[in-house]
């Protein structure tokens, strides 16, 4: 991701600071939010990349002020009237004017929910040989999509090492544009902190993140 979404390493915003006995929802209509989320991708009309580009999307005065499931929300309207399933004009009314439209899938049942609620493998059958082995120095590119990556902005156009193949895995940045699993090898690569960091950084410390193999090349 870019953009304010994308806080790795980013100064100014003050510390964390976590609720005690926080709550998984702080009002019922942030519990309905989710559900809806869910019944959808279940029904297919979007899957998880997908739900996480357009949260992405949204302006980024609205996302630094929103709560977490209004964020959620937002993106949802976005995508059902993005996607045709929902004209501008029946979310602000509140009534449809037209037929629903069916989704690719049939609607979500009480009965069908503990695998929906259950998330499923993305790791899939390897079509080709991995580039990188544990041990080799590669780089990672200095790309900023305009949709979405797991590439976070401050592990950009930096050295590190392959530490581990992790396996064969759906690729974020394709199947958030509804380009199918597009799979591809998935990397721990461990970076010395200062060269992220500079060198006000922990020079025992080391950092690592999980970098699918089109981020990469060698260094």
């Amino acid at each position: 991701m870019n953009g304010i979404h994308d806080l790795g390493g980013m100064d100014g915003f003050g510390p964390v600071e976590p609720e005690p006995d926080e709550p998984a929802f702080h009002a019922a209509w942030e519990g309905r939010v989710m559900a809806i989320n869910r019944a959808m991708g279940a029904a297919g009309a979007w899957n998880i990349d997908m739900a996480r580009d357009a949260r992405e999307r949204l302006p980024a005065a609205f996302a630094i002020t929103a709560s977490y499931y209004q964020r959620w929300e937002r993106a949802m309207e976005n995508q059902v009237v993005g996607a045709g399933l929902v004209a501008a004009d029946e979310l602000a009314s509140g009534h449809a004017r037209t037929p629903a439209k069916l989704l690719p899938r049939p609607p979500l049942r009480a009965d069908k929910l503990d695998p929906v609620m259950t998330r499923g493998s993305f790791a899939r059958q390897a079509a080709k040989e991995p580039r990188f082995r544990a041990g080799d120095r590669v780089r990672t590119k200095n790309i900023n999509p305009e949709t979405h990556t797991r590439l976070p902005r401050y592990a950009r156009n930096h050295p590190g090492i392959v530490e581990r193949v992790q396996g064969y895995h759906v690729f974020p940045d394709r199947s958030a544009l509804g380009q199918g699993d597009a799979a591809e090898w998935l990397y721990t690569v461990v970076f010395d902190a200062t060269e992220l960091w500079g060198a006000d950084a922990d020079p025992t410390l080391k950092v690592s993140i999980e970098a699918f193999e089109p981020y990469l090349e060698k260094a």
